[in-house]
């Protein structure tokens, strides 16, 4: 067992999800990979995504209760989907699935990183809303992908910094929650798993509370394009990942 790098990304996963809302996995997993199970990793980072995320609800409690009907929107059909995927995952080849969204994720966030100015739609889209929110259940079941098309969405809407979080951290929180309890009904957590998550939710905790401060004063506009950055950073590791 590498104590140090588990701990390294424990840190660089908690920050990053205090700090953006999602993305613990694109960063924890980036080391706990070179030395864990894959299976155990995963499960080990929804555990750890899911229970960070909670710090982040509080953070923008105002703003979810502020337009819960936008959350919503997202949200429920999420909760259709998850089974879908869950049911498509022994159908679907994992692999493939992941480099279809890397390779969607690479060309959006590369994209929209070159340009100046980034889109903005301010009209109303209930619609298009309900459809990434099932697409996202779907992805979350299936492969753990649950922020990858509501972040592309969101990074798009002209929205406060607080109204686009008050979106993605729940909506992650409850999606990859509700994966934890299918990992665990199939048996995902053993022994192990409970002592590695004893040390790595704590030091989360603590570094997701660092990236909270960092969010917190960072500007709206300032939030949209770190949310295209990371677009392209989960794609690229993504990519990587699968390819080597």
């Amino acid at each position: 067992m590498n104590w140090p790098l588990f701990i390294i990304g424990a840190i660089a996963g908690g920050f990053i999800n205090g700090l953006a809302g999602f993305g613990t996995a694109l960063f924890a997993l980036g080391f706990w990979l070179q030395f864990l199970d894959p299976v155990q990793a995963v499960g080990l980072v929804l555990v750890v995504s899911a229970v960070t995320g909670l710090q982040g609800l509080w953070v923008v409690r105002r703003a979810i209760m502020d337009k819960p009907r936008r959350l919503m929107r997202f949200l429920l059909p999420a909760l259709v989907g998850i089974p879908l995927g869950v049911a498509l995952l022994a159908q679907l080849d994992a692999a493939h699935l992941k480099l279809t969204i890397a390779s969607m994720l690479i060309l959006y966030g590369g994209y929209f990183s070159l340009r100046r100015n980034l889109p903005k739609f301010d009209r109303p889209t209930p619609i298009m809303d309900s459809l990434i929110g099932f697409l996202g259940g779907i992805l979350g079941g299936a492969a753990a992908l649950s922020g990858a098309l509501p972040t592309m969405w969101c990074a798009m809407r002209p929205w406060p910094k607080a109204e686009t979080r008050a979106v993605l951290q729940p909506f992650n929180v409850v999606v990859l929650g509700l994966t934890c309890i299918v990992f665990a009904l199939r048996g995902v957590y053993t022994a192990q798993s409970l002592t590695l998550l004893a040390v790595a939710l704590p030091v989360s905790l603590v570094a997701a509370q660092l990236g909270i401060h960092v969010y917190q004063r960072i500007s709206d506009h300032a939030f949209r394009r770190l949310l295209v950055v990371m677009t392209f950073a989960s794609g690229a590791v993504m990519l990587i990942r699968e390819l080597f």
